[in-house]
This record gives structure tokens, sequence and C-alpha cells, in this order.
């Protein structure tokens, strides 16, 4: 909203009307701003009308309230997205939540909350809806006559393990139907919290029937913090690859995004922790902006890195054929070029180096020849109904 100041009103005299503020990083959030969606049909900007002006309000006591996490139930009519993009390992996800509390700026899943007619910024990390049928869903649709078994991709779009899991629990009645159908599971995960549910994963593994990447962007605690506020610490997600491996579940590492000029330095850094923690196996992807991602992520670096961020565009747009983003198959999760060359030659000699290649991904260890349709499928909308809807048909 554009301030009109009439050209002849003496009340305006003597007063200086100040810039919009710049942006601020608030505290456990990843965006610096709720930056609207691209299908809003109004436009809204922020402006100083002079009542914050000179501390009045840091005077009165007030502080920044932050943006609290609500968490809704939302009741989905399908839990099984697939896909046929030649840049993934898998057909078939399922995303027990939308919208990440972790914040990572960097998310690609932020775009989608502008479908809900909310903020792909501070909208998608407050903002959680918990689809609560998942379970009932998923063992629907392995009991159908016609499903053919694949690797089951979790928690791709956002974490299946945010902080709000430890409450609904959703990710583990999830695994409980895959595990009880011997259903082959792939979950990638920045939180520590995958470990409570070690008693299923592990003894699933060891009939090739999970596997798990947990995601490291960088050893940097300060730059995690405000990198990816609520997710797992570098170091506790070094433990945690530790205790999966212990507990024989095969682990891979997800290096994403590589950040030039700000994780991009600590490639070989990374590569060779994770393998001590016990990885078998690595990949990378190179920072993407699709759609609302770019002007989020540009605000984070001028609150958070303002003397390189011009630096860090201009090595991102060079990757990217001068543009933000380019979502050409075949490039857009390592970019093209010489800076994309060089960060590939990179990667590919350290993990030659520390035995973190030839593996095979997580999703070719998987083995669906064991999958059996459930015995037991409640009724059709028997959860919207309070759970008690009835006896259980026998399929």
């Amino acid at each position: 909203m554009k301030a009109i100041i009439p050209e002849h009103d003496d009340s305006f005299a003597g007063q200086a009307m100040l810039p919009p503020q710049s942006l601020k990083s608030r505290k456990g959030r990843g965006a610096v701003s709720n930056l609207q969606g691209r299908y809003e049909a109004h436009a809204r900007a922020g402006f100083d009308d002079g009542w914050s002006v000179g501390g009045l309000d840091e005077a009165a006591g007030e502080e920044d309230p932050g943006w609290k996490t609500q968490v809704s139930d939302e009741q989905a009519r399908t839990i099984l997205t697939r896909n046929a993009s030649p840049d993934l390992p898998f057909n078939v996800s399922l995303n027990p939540y939308r919208g990440c509390e972790h914040g990572c700026i960097y998310c690609f899943a932020r775009p989608t909350h502008s479908y809900l007619g909310l903020s792909p910024g501070l909208d998608f990390e407050s903002r959680i809806y918990a689809k609560v049928n998942a379970p009932e869903l998923l063992r629907r649709e392995l009991a159908k006559p016609s499903y053919v078994p694949e690797p089951i991709a979790l928690g791709v779009n956002t974490d299946a393990y945010q902080p709000c899991e430890r409450e609904r629990q959703l990710t583990r009645r999830v695994l409980e139907v895959l595990h009880e159908c011997e259903h082959p599971v792939a979950l990638i995960t920045k939180s520590s919290l995958i470990e409570r549910d070690i008693d299923i994963l592990a003894p699933m593994a060891a009939r090739h029937l999970a596997a798990v990447a947990v995601t490291v962007t960088t050893l940097d605690p300060g730059i995690a913090r405000t990198l990816e506020p609520r997710a797992a610490a570098p170091a506790r997600r070094l433990r945690t690859i530790r205790t999966l491996t212990e507990a024989g579940i095969p682990v891979g590492v997800s290096i994403a995004p590589i950040i030039p000029f700000v994780t991009e330095p600590e490639i070989e850094q990374l590569l060779e922790a994770v393998r001590d923690a016990g990885a078998i196996h690595a990949h990378y992807v190179v920072l993407r902006l699709p759609w609302e991602v770019s002007p989020l992520f540009q605000q984070w670096l001028e609150a958070h890195f303002p003397e390189r961020a011009q630096r860090v565009m201009n090595r991102v747009r060079e990757m990217r054929g001068g543009k933000d983003y380019d979502s050409a198959s075949g490039t857009r999760m390592r970019g093209e070029g010489v800076w994309a060359d060089l960060i590939r030659q990179r990667f590919e000699k350290a993990v030659h180096r520390l035995g973190l290649h030839g593996k095979g991904g997580r999703f070719k260890q998987l083995d669906c020849t064991q999958f059996r349709r459930p015995l037991v499928v409640p009724p059709l909308g028997a959860r919207e109904k309070g759970g008690n809807a009835g006896q259980l048909d026998l399929f």
C-alpha cells in the first residue's frame, strides 16, 4: 500500500516519511515474511506509519509474539501420490502432513500452501494440516485387488517426523500398516524422532523392507539455526545416523541443498562426517528456487547474509541459465554450467575417496515380493464418524 501525501497539506510539514522497515528474522522461524501466494487476487504491502518509531513499542514492553504453530485435522480423499519424473528415484509417495514446522527456508514444498490460500512463507511453517485418516486410507489402498506394490517414499514433500508427529503419531501408524503388509518403504527426514520407530524399522530393514535417508545440509549450528530452525541440530542428525546404523537400518545421506557460498564450502567435510557416522551412500541436490521460494530465500539472505546475498544469487543464476530457477528435467536437481560441474566433480571425488559410492540407492535395496494385502480394512468413512462406526470388514 503506497502512502499518498497531498501536495498542499501543511499537516505534514516538518514530518519525515520513513521508508518501510527492513525485514527481520523471527526466532524459530525460517521465513522472514508472510509473502503472498501466487493465487491471491489482492496484493498487500506493509508500510511504516510512524507509530513504532523511536522505540515506543519496546518502551511499552511489547514483544514480537511470533507465529504460534496451529495443527489442524484434515480428512484426506487420497493418500498415495504418483509421479513419472525421471529426476526422482521413486514413483509413489505418502505425506501425512501439509506444511512443515521445521521451517527450512529452501523447502521446495512451500509453494503448495498457495493452493490452500495461505502463504508459502510463515504460514507454511506455522499452519500445519494433519491427514488424520492417512493410515486408514493406506490400508484401503493396499487392499485393492488392482494394487501393485512398489516402494513408497514416506515424508518427501514435508517431513513425516516434524514436531507435531510426537503427539499425532500418524507416521508411526502408517509404518504399522506397512509392516503388517510387509510393504517396502523408504523414509527421508531431518528429525531424530525417527529413532522412536526403530522397533518397527529394524525388523523391516532386516527383510529388505525399509531404508532411511537423513538430510544433512551443514555442520555449522549457527547456519542451521536460521536455515532449518526447528529441525534437529547437525550433531544430533549425525548421532541419529549412528543410532539407526547400529540398529541394522541402512542409512543414506542427502546433502541437500548445496547453497553456493553458504553450505557449499563444507561438501568434503560433510561427507566425511556422515561416513564416520555410519552412512553407506550419499547424493546431493543443488539449491532449487521454484515459484515463491525464490523471493523468500532472497529475503532470508538479506536478513542473515547481506554481505554475500548478491554473490550467492549470481552463482545460483549462473547454474540456472541466468534465471533463479529452471525446472527442466535432467538439470533441475544439479544445475548446469561451469559451477554446477565443479560441484559435481568435488562431490564425486569425495564419495569415491570415502567409499560412499556404489552401494546403490535406497529404493534399489527394497524387496516388493513379500507384500501381502491387509486382512482387515476399515469401512469407508469410519474415522469421520468417530472411529467406531460399525464392524471392520473382513476382506
